[in-house]
């Protein structure tokens, strides 16, 4: 599928929470860490723990995103990237998976 050209250490995920409803993961990046390539099923949130920057390579270019601890964004279902942790410090950040459509 899609690749890079250098070897990274691979992101740690931690599923803290996984029901019907939602699944809920800790991802901490080691410095340099990816999580590789991958699609989202679902819609979701990022809950930042730490303060820095990641880099999203979405297959046609790379840009870097500024993420502050506590300050969580939404993401639609089919977003298709690689996650890089860009800092000279260990990364960690809460994503919410949401596996059911909001009630209408």
């Amino acid at each position: 599928m899609h690749g890079s050209s250098s070897v990274r250490p691979k992101a740690q995920p931690t599923v803290q929470v996984d029901n019907d409803r939602v699944t809920v993961t800790e991802w901490r990046f080691a410095v340099g860490a990816e999580t590789g390539w991958h699609r989202h099923e679902y819609d979701y949130v990022v809950v930042p723990l730490t303060t820095g920057r990641l880099l999203l390579e979405d297959g046609k270019e790379q840009r870097s995103a500024e993420l502050t601890a506590g300050r969580s964004y939404y993401r639609p279902v089919g977003v298709e990237h690689n996650v890089v942790n860009g800092n000279d410090h260990e990364f960690v950040f809460v994503e919410i998976e949401f596996k059911t459509p909001a009630a209408g």
